[in-house]
């Protein structure tokens, strides 16, 4: 019985008959029984696609291309990938249908020519600390059965089960961590950092903000505790009731009072205030932590939290008697937590001699299937991963490379993969790796469809469907469909503008530094007490092969010391029930110098603006606010005594009844996926009858939200509180947008674009520094032009600007290069090359950054 699918390696890919020839499978010609190769979509009016005609070729390498909000993944994914799900589907039980997710049917009269297809999205699904890259590859539970069958068992211990050896099991699982592999408490050093204080200056700095703190602060006065005296101060036997009893008594309080007045008011039993009940500082930090909805409060009380390995299983997360059989000299868990290139070596030297016959065959073959499914993910760069490292911990483009190297394992034949942006997060090194694995997919048989904006992919792609010309309502049309170097003689393409564009871009010389801010010993991840040096006042870029410790540096380090310095709260985290505490992560280090240079800090990153179709640009970035108070002040709205609430689609007065302001109902179809509607009473106009017929220059609320930005920059053109939010969103390139168009429906790159034109409304005055993590993600070059030149007016502005890149035309045009490596994991975290880009590209051969050669080519094309 075959124990696990063998991946691909290049001599094992399959060989084409000697009798077909070559050219019966290039782009454009027909299979051998006479059906055409391609894939022929009739009639595609997804989104905003204009009711295209396109056939796209199978067998072959295929780059969906065109700038953002073109209307690309709506052909790649919203198109060709939605029927093909739909057409599976079909094949199963409608029972079964009804508890399987599916994307919905597509707006498309015909698809002929289409197989099976496998999507490779960059979205994570739900974070889960016990998710793992073991768990997504497959690779833990081969690891299982290895040790399940051919460990080596302690004398007089029975065989254990593969699932004894997941800790996701209760059989498995470590009984004291429950399988997470570290246990949390507070301590009164965690919970008390100064205690100099008195509990009247916040001295528990573990106790909730606000009203609630000082809640507890009066009742401690009711209980004739000094809150006056330092912390210190106080007897030992009281500072440990006040932060881990679990009595919770309730008492009169006495709002307001002095400790001498609320004496005075309980010997008269005066009617108290309030009755108050008292929760210790460990019990509040302990409850709010597992029952709080709100991120920000998740990440405030986890600060409060010390962390460590669980003493049982030492981090490993397995019960004792699993910890206890070994192969190759190693527990399970031991060998989980070696990245994945060390673990290849590991496997590839064990030979267990003491084995048995049998046990040693099945080793044998457990094995090579392990470093079969092992080497795809090394050669795309995932070597510094290690099988322990929980999914929420791993970039999105990280997550795609492992979905990837799965695929590659699968030896699946004759399907279509479609693919978002593979190349996103990948340092151009890497990027040639990735290459080699899509070919290898095609060269299995299979048709690669990738929606990239990567020039060095769409240069070695067999294929490029181009939409556009623009995005939103101005695209939606295939501009090109064939072979790439025809794509050069289409004037509407902004694509082939940065394709074979022969001009070099104007870059003025590097602006010099205002200052240093100056980090010493930062700990963080891969970084061990690392020394880094920013310059102020000018625009740096970070590099570094993927994994070797970018934003461990600046988005985490440089963004807590510099928050901590600031005064800051620390960001919200998604949202995840399952998160752990940010103990584990806290950096370490401290600001050496340069701090008093910066006087506010932002954070601009691609998280989604907001996770309900209630949330849109609109009411993101403060427009609808103004819209609704310029609906307020008309004649009739007045006459009515229509405040600015009434035109919220969120407030019952002014919305339609019917669908409460979302402007669609949900139809249940069973077995068949749900269809979402418009809202029969409004007809998708959010508002219920009456507020519809307020009208601002002829149009209702619902007609503004329904406008695109720059539809709308023209329409409010005399109002300066509107024109110039407005007229940053079209130069940022988000004039397509609709002003009511749901958070849900923005990509990563347009949620981080409003973001930053969210920042830009403020007023400039200097000192801020802007950290950005990856900004050119998902964003074609021309758009990707409109983004700097924003960010490089903030440097003009007096502002610092600091980004983590692999886009080298961007490291070419910064002021300053910080390159980390020399590889990835424990092979990175140091800074292998700093100075101008030119200096940087000029790094010798020995100096250890593999940024240099790609960002000479870039500054050679300049």
């Amino acid at each position: 019985m075959r124990l696990a699918a063998r991946c691909l390696r290049g001599d094992d890919l399959p060989k084409r008959p000697a009798s077909a020839p070559s050219s019966d499978t290039r782009p454009g010609t027909r299979a051998g029984d006479g059906r055409a190769a391609f894939v022929q979509v009739r009639g595609a009016r997804e989104h905003n696609l204009k009711n295209v005609d396109v056939d796209v070729p199978r067998d072959a390498l295929v780059v969906f291309s065109g700038v953002s909000g073109s209307g690309k993944s709506s052909l790649a994914f919203g198109t060709i990938y939605a029927e093909a799900q739909r057409r599976y589907f079909e094949s199963v039980a409608p029972y079964a249908r009804r508890l399987i997710d599916q994307v919905g049917v597509p707006a498309v009269d015909s698809i002929d020519g289409l197989p099976p297809a496998v999507a490779l999205q960059q979205q994570r699904g739900t974070p889960s600390a016990r998710s793992s890259v073991g768990s997504v590859t497959g690779l833990s539970s081969l690891l299982r059965m290895l040790y399940s069958r051919a460990g080596r068992y302690p004398a007089r211990q029975p065989m254990l089960y593969a699932e004894d050896f997941s800790p996701n099991t209760p059989q498995g699982a470590c009984p004291h961590c429950h399988g997470l592999g570290r246990v949390y408490e507070v301590t009164e050093a965690s919970m008390v950092p100064d205690d100099s204080l008195t509990i009247r200056e916040r001295a528990v700095a573990a106790w909730p903000p606000a009203w609630h703190g000082q809640n507890l602060r009066d009742i401690l006065v009711t209980m004739g505790i000094d809150v006056d005296k330092p912390w210190r101060a106080l007897p030992r036997k009281t500072r440990d009731w006040i932060l881990f009893t679990e009595e919770q008594p309730t008492v009169p309080v006495y709002a307001g009072f002095t400790p001498e007045e609320t004496k005075d008011a309980l010997r008269r039993k005066m009617e108290p205030s309030y009755q108050g009940t008292f929760t210790s500082a460990r019990r509040y930090v302990l409850h709010t932590f597992a029952t709080t909805q709100s991120a920000l409060m998740k990440r405030r009380v986890s600060r409060y939290m010390v962390g460590g390995a669980c003493p049982v299983c030492d981090g490993k997360r397995l019960k004792r008697e699993a910890l206890a059989v070994t192969f190759g000299g190693m527990d399970i868990g031991a060998l989980a937590q070696l990245p994945l290139g060390h673990l290849a070596d590991r496997l590839a030297r064990a030979t267990p001699s003491e084995l048995s016959e049998e046990k040693r065959l099945a080793a044998a073959r457990l094995v090579d299937d392990v470093l079969m499914r092992l080497r795809p993910l090394l050669s795309l760069g995932l070597g510094h991963l290690s099988l322990d490292r929980t999914t929420p911990s791993v970039s999105p483009g990280e997550l795609q490379r492992l979905r990837l190297a799965t695929q590659i394992c699968s030896n699946l034949f004759g399907v279509i993969y479609v693919l978002d942006e593979p190349s996103a997060g990948l340092h151009p090194a890497d990027g040639e790796a990735l290459l080699a694995s899509l070919r290898q997919l095609r060269a299995s048989g299979n048709s690669v469809y990738v929606v990239e904006h990567d020039l060095n992919l769409m240069r070695a792609a067999d294929w490029i469907v181009d939409v556009g010309p623009a995005a939103g309502e101005l695209g939606g049309q295939v501009l090109y469909s064939g072979p790439p170097a025809g794509l050069r003689a289409v004037a509407a393409s902004r694509t082939a503008d940065y394709l074979f564009s022969d001009d070099a871009p104007a870059r003025p010389a590097p602006r010099a530094p205002t200052g240093w801010l100056r980090l010493a010993g930062v700990t963080q991840n891969n970084l061990d007490r690392l020394d880094a040096a920013f310059p102020l006042g000018v625009f740096t870029a970070v590099t570094g092969v993927s994994g070797s410790g970018k934003s461990s540096l600046v988005s985490r380090a440089l963004v807590d010391l510099v928050g901590a310095h600031l005064g800051h709260e620390p960001p919200a985290a998604e949202d995840d029930e399952d998160a752990e505490p940010d103990t584990m992560r806290l950096t370490g280090g401290h600001i050496a110098a340069g701090a008093e240079s910066i006087r506010r800090l932002v954070q601009v990153d691609q998280k989604p603006i907001g996770r309900t179709p209630r949330s849109n640009l609109a009411t993101y970035t403060g427009l609808f606010d103004h819209v609704r108070k310029l609906f307020a002040a008309t004649p009739e709205a007045k006459k009515r005594r229509y405040d600015a609430g009434r035109f919220s689609f969120n407030v019952a007065k002014g919305r339609c009844e019917t669908c409460e302001g979302e402007g669609f109902v949900s139809v249940e179809l069973l077995f068949m996926p749900s269809v979402f509607a418009p809202c029969p009473t409004c007809h998708g106009a959010r508002y219920n009858e009456a507020t519809l017929k307020i009208r601002h220059r002829g149009r209702s609320i619902a007609d503004v939200l329904g406008m695109t930005v720059d539809a709308a920059s023209e329409f409010f053109a005399d109002e300066p509180a509107l024109a110039r939010p407005l007229g940053l969103l079209r130069g940022i390139g988000l004039g397509y947008l609709r002003l009511g168009q749901p958070a849900t429906e923005l990509s990563g790159g347009e949620a981080q674009r409003i973001k930053l034109v969210t920042e830009l409304q403020r007023a400039q005055r200097g000192h801020t520094l802007y950290v950005l993590d990856e900004p050119t993600t998902g964003l074609h070059p021309s758009d990707v032009d409109k983004l700097m030149a924003q960010l490089q007016d903030l440097v003009d502005a007096g502002n610092t600007v600091i980004v983590v890149e692999h886009e080298m035309r961007i490291v070419a045009g910064s002021d300053w290069v910080v390159d980390l490596g020399p590889g990835a994991g424990g092979a990175g975290g140091r800074i292998v090359a700093q100075g101008t880009p030119a200096q940087v590209a000029a790094s010798p051969a020995g100096s250890g950054s593999r940024t240099a050669p790609y960002l000479a080519a870039a500054l050679r094309a300049r």
